[in-house]
Order: structure tokens, then C-alpha cells, then sequence
């Protein structure tokens, strides 16, 4: 195990009525709140009138930026950037999913800048400070509300990149689980992809003795495998949308990446994927993973079989640790495969045709991945396999 240092300042309310809260919460800022959201879900739902209500309750200056796009852009939060710096906003509420809470993160920092907010995504300009960020979660999937992670796609240039401050945490978070029980079918499972493929991003690393770390994701996973299935089965049912809200919380609030550094090789890959072709981040990741595992199995054969083992209930006798693997990756492709989520990338009409333009926007940076580093050889022979 590493040496680490680990926080999370987030404050997490859990629990059907938790909304709440905002009247503890939100007095402590300020007056002039910016509300962010998306495509208008939330205000066919309900809970648009819900937040809004306790917001006048509050007696609060309310400002309004939607249509967040499920990959956010930052064209869009330039726009609420300048409603921040235009109205003296004192405090963002982002009501949604993991995109909504992205962007409301660069929408935060942006408005503490002189720069363009596309720099903060690049690494060209340092976060000094931001303006402090309240969420309410509508969709489990990205755990953004309970880190400092943030993913954006700039659609002029077909680029997508995650950042990540400690000055973008949010100061709270609530997660209601009825509040996700409107989440179409489609929607849950690219979410139960995306948490999952967050579990094994931290799982595959090069570090020793991190075997609490280990028994904690195969635990979370184990949870997801189990109550998945049922889910999409049964949409309203208020105790699966709780186990599964709470799994994509802890699958990426730090607690599962304590003492080692995780790949994620996959998620850079599926950002070009998504940044040109604009497909479901979750629904590129269930095609991408098991090619990236097929692909670097070689590197650790032994920790590929432990997961086929403990989580996918791979019978090992007299089989090697590859083969063990392997069975565990089919698996894997067969469970989500099962759930709803796409195998090939020809489900999205993609072909081999800007083969050459992913290669290169998943390598922009150089080298991607930790568990084995990848040249733009092994990238392009993964988006082979996942044709």
C-alpha cells in the first residue's frame, strides 16, 4: 500500500425527504443563487418546483441556467460563468445527474477567473478559488457529487477532458433515491456501467497489500451485480434505487483508491469516443472495458482471476489464472450485455473510419494508463477489438 493523505469535505444527505435540508444549507451563503440543471426532466418530475419552492420559501434572488447536455460543454458553462459574474452570484445549486454537477463545477471555478474556463480543463490555469457548490442528484452514476472530479467536452474542437480541484467539492450533497425512481431504463443501466467501471479503474493498479482496499471494491461490485438486474426490472422500487444510488457514490468518492493509483486508461479512451461521436459515456465504457481487460489481462493474470473468482463467481478448478480471466471478462460483457448496454461500437454506427482521429484524441496527452501504460499501438488495437 502507498502512502496517502485522504479528505472529502462533502457533506452527504441521504434519505427520501432529505431536500430539506437546503433550508439549513443554502442561508449560509447568500442570497443570489444560480440553479443549474439539464434537459427539463427535473421539471417534469417534480422536483424543479419542489427545489424552487423552498428557494422563495427562502426568500432567495433566483437566477436559471438549463440544458446541460449529457456530455457538457464548455460552451455552456461559459454561459453560466457570465450569469455568475453578471449577477454576483453567491452560491451554484446543480439539480441533476453527473453532467449537470461537471459542469456546475467548472461553473464555480470560471467565475473566480479572468481566463477562459477551457484552460482550467487543460491544466493551462490553476483553480485559486471558487464559488461555493450545492447539488441535488437525480441519476446514479458518476459519483461527482461527493468529489472533485470533473469531465468536459469542448464541442468546437471535438475535445473532452476530466479536471479535478479540491476548491470544487461540493459543500453538500443530497441524495434522495425517489428522486432518481423516473430514471428511464437506459439511463440506470449506462449509470450501473459507469459506477462499475469506476470500481475497476481503481481495482487494476500496481501497488501491494491493498487487500482492504480489494475486498471493498469486489464488496461494492458483488452489491451492484446483485441488485442490478432486479432494477431494471422494477424502476420504482425504492430499495433498489437506494443500494444503487449509495454504490456510485462510494464507487468514486475516494474511500476505494486509498494506498494506489488507479488506470484509467478506459475512461480516456471513451472520452474521444464520446467527444466525437457524442454516444453515452456509460454506453461507450460497456464496450470499451472488457477489450481493455482482454488487452492488458497479460500484465497480472492472477488479479484478473481473483475478480472473476470473488465477484463473478468463476469456478477456478484446473484452470490457469488466464483462463479463470478470461471466463471473468466474459462474464462481465455477458452481465451488462444482459442488463441493456451495447457490446460494439457498430451499435453506435461506428466504424473504423477516424480509427486514426481516436487514437489520437485518447493520446493528446502521451501515454495513458497506470496498471500498464498504453502507446498508441495498444489504444488502437482496443478500438479493433471493440468494432
Amino acid at each position: 500500500m502507498n502512502s496517502f493523505t485522504f479528505k472529502n469535505p462533502v457533506r452527504l444527505y441521504f434519505g427520501k425527504g432529505e431536500i430539506r435540508q437546503l433550508k439549513k444549507e443554502l442561508p449560509r451563503y447568500g442570497r443570489n443563487i444560480l440553479l443549474v440543471y439539464g434537459g427539463g426532466s427535473i421539471k417534469r418530475n417534480g422536483i424543479y418546483d419542489e427545489v424552487i419552492s423552498i428557494l422563495n420559501e427562502l426568500d432567495l434572488n433566483i437566477f436559471e441556467l438549463g440544458g446541460v447536455e449529457p456530455n457538457p460543454r464548455v460552451e455552456t458553462a461559459r454561459k453560466g460563468i457570465e450569469i455568475c459574474k453578471r449577477e454576483s452570484i453567491d452560491f451554484v445549486l446543480a439539480v441533476g445527474g453527473g453532467s449537470v454537477i461537471d459542469c456546475s463545477k467548472l461553473i464555480v471555478a470560471g467565475a473566480k477567473l479572468e481566463e477562459d474556463p477551457w484552460k482550467i480543463v487543460t491544466n493551462q490555469v490553476p483553480v485559486k478559488d471558487a464559488l461555493p457548490l450545492g447539488t441535488v442528484l437525480t441519476l446514479a452514476a458518476t459519483g461527482s457529487e461527493m468529489n472533485a472530479n470533473s469531465v468536459i467536452t469542448n464541442g468546437a474542437t471535438k475535445e473532452k477532458y476530466g479536471w479535478s480541484s479540491g476548491k470544487v467539492f461540493p459543500k453538500f450533497s443530497i441524495l434522495d433515491p425517489t428522486y432518481t425512481m423516473t430514471v428511464p431504463k437506459d439511463q440506470t443501466v449506462y449509470g450501473i456501467v459507469d459506477m462499475m467501471s469506476h470500481v475497476f479503474e481503481q481495482y487494476f493498479h500496481d501497488a501491494e497489500n491493498t487487500l482492504i482496499m480489494d475486498e471493498l471494491c469486489e464488496g461494492v461490485l458483488r452489491t451492484v451485480i446483485e441488485t442490478a438486474p432486479k432494477l431494471v426490472e422494477d424502476l420504482e422500487n425504492y430499495e433498489l434505487r437506494e443500494t444503487i444510488l449509495l454504490s456510485g457514490t462510494i464507487a468514486l468518492n475516494g474511500m476505494l483508491s486509498m494506498g494506489s493509483e488507479g488506470d484509467w486508461a478506459t475512461h480516456e479512451i471513451e472520452h474521444a469516443v464520446s467527444a466525437v461521436y457524442d454516444i453515452p459515456h456509460g454506453g461507450g465504457l460497456a464496450i470499451l472495458f472488457p477489450n481493455w481487460m482482454k488487452h492488458v489481462m497479460h500484465v497480472n493474470p492472477a488479479r484478473f482471476a481473483r475478480l472473476a473468482t470473488k465477484v463473478f463467481q468463476v469456478d477456478p478448478s484446473n484452470k490457469s489464472d488466464e483462463e479463470i480471466a478470461l471466463e471473468g471478462i466474459e462474464r462481465l460483457k455477458a452481465f451488462w450485455t444482459t442488463l441493456g448496454a451495447p457490446s460494439r461500437l457498430k451499435d453506435y454506427g461506428i466504424d473504423d473510419s477516424k480509427l486514426d482521429v481516436l487514437v489520437g484524441k485518447a493520446m493528446a496527452n502521451g501515454p495513458i494508463g497506470t496498471f500498464k501504460v498504453l502507446d498508441e499501438e495498444d489504444v488502437r488495437e482496443i478500438f479493433r477489438m471493440s468494432l
